[in-house]
């Protein structure tokens, strides 16, 4: 006797596999424009092997300041195999400038941002980008606002999520970036 799955049954399989799949093939395989550039950059190629703090980011939000803390921690560790990423996003009452450039100026010229910054994206919903989609899927915590912040091992999985009201220089983030960066990198990286 044969069974059919519904059509509900089929997509939750779906995606429980392609979230298993995304955890087991690393997180960051992915490729994303550089913020106000043109050529895409494979995360993968670019940070695999290195730890890295995934954060979604707005110019316009009351927890922008936190740009400050993120990029004395990529200051502080790069040379370690860490880099801070931030994707620029409007998702939450569109408190991001639209273009590009503009988010780009006000980072650099209000915080001196000099971490990698990539094109502005959605990271909740169904227009979520596919880094976003994988990283609530694994985590089970989609940003529920801006400064949502992920922490991605050498091993190119999920360490910790934390939400906007946890600041990147909280103790617990610093604890969990160092332990990370005593990680041996994995064969191949």
């Amino acid at each position: 006797m044969r069974r059919f799955l519904t059509h509900a049954a089929a997509a939750t399989l779906l995606a429980l596999a392609t979230a298993a799949i995304a955890g087991q093939a690393g997180l960051l395989d992915h490729s994303y424009r550089p913020l106000a550039g043109k050529t895409q950059v494979d995360l993968e190629k670019a940070y695999g092997g290195d730890v890295v703090l995934v954060v979604n980011t707005a110019s316009k939000c009351g927890f922008t300041p936190q740009f400050e803390a993120l990029e004395a921690l990529h200051k502080k560790y790069s040379d370690r195999g860490f880099a801070v990423l931030g994707f620029p996003s409007g998702d939450f009452r569109a408190q991001e400038f639209d273009d590009e450039k503009q988010i780009q100026e006000f980072c650099k010229l209000t915080y001196g941002v000099k971490f990698p910054m990539f094109e502005k994206v959605h990271v909740v919903g169904a227009d979520a980008t596919p880094l976003y989609k994988d990283l609530a899927a694994v985590s089970k915590d989609p940003p529920k606002w801006n400064f949502h912040k992920y922490l991605i091992g050498r091993d190119g999985k999920l360490i910790a999520s934390w939400g906007s009201k946890t600041t990147p220089d909280d103790k617990a983030i610093v604890e969990a970036i160092e332990k990370a960066l005593t990680a041996r990198k994995p064969k191949g990286a």
